[in-house]
């Protein structure tokens, strides 16, 4: 079953429109990441893609060093091909490629043992630093469900006027409570941690926008659509 269609990312969809949260409320959070390429997807449809070039590459082993952070990954650790995703959970972009082609790569090539896919934290505001500390505080087993679900209901928490508020909701559906909702946000260790990935990734990999991909050790970024990316992993089988 795709991530997006997990218990949890429907039962907080589902709450979400009933307690009226669909529509998008304007307020002073940055939710557009203004440092993201702006690609133009390609269409899923297309076919004979030609490989985008990389632009640049990163020593693999050096790249998979152990982090300041458990590495949260999908997918078989001997898989032929690994992709690590740097993403910001107000990035429109990343929000737009877990929205309508994440799942479609997951299925032709994760389950089938192919690719292991990793995310990685680069928060661009506080926002998204709060966003993605949430998703860490959940199990283990929920962190992709809870990163899904935001980025689905992106419109609806990060411009929101209380972004606090409309955080702690969706966190409430996802099991928080109250005290646990501002035991995390306090968790002065766990953001220092994913600060630091942030700092790791700009400094020891060069990573300056999101989203930005590594295609076993290969730099790409921006958005991509299920063609580009399918030419990209199936040219580093």
């Amino acid at each position: 079953m795709p991530i997006a269609l997990t218990t949890l990312s429907i039962r907080l969809l589902a709450a979400l429109a009933i307690a009226g949260f669909g529509a998008v409320l304007t307020g002073t959070a940055n939710a557009e990441d203004t440092t993201a390429t702006d690609k133009i997807e390609t269409a899923a449809t297309t076919t004979d893609v030609k490989v985008p070039a990389a632009e640049g590459t990163v020593d693999v082993a050096k790249l998979m060093e152990a982090g300041p952070l458990p590495e949260m990954s999908i997918g078989k650790d001997d898989a032929k091909v690994t992709i690590i995703e740097y993403m910001s959970m107000t990035c429109p972009h990343c929000a737009r490629f877990h929205t309508t082609v994440f799942d479609a790569i997951k299925e032709k090539y994760v389950d089938s043992g192919k690719v292991k896919f990793v995310l990685r934290e680069f928060p661009l505001d506080s926002r998204a630093t709060a966003a993605i500390m949430l998703a860490r505080c959940a199990a283990k087993d929920q962190y992709f469900p809870m990163v899904s679900a935001l980025f689905r209901a992106q419109g609806t928490w990060a411009t929101a006027e209380d972004g606090r508020a409309a955080l702690l909701q969706m966190s409430k559906l996802a099991g928080f409570t109250q005290e646990t909702f501002e035991a995390c946000l306090t968790n002065q260790k766990l953001l220092d941690d994913v600060v630091a990935t942030r700092e790791k990734g700009a400094k020891d990999y060069g990573v300056d926008s999101t989203p930005t991909f590594f295609v076993n050790g290969s730099r790409y970024t921006g958005e991509m659509g299920v063609a580009e990316m399918s030419a990209i992993i199936d040219a580093a089988e």
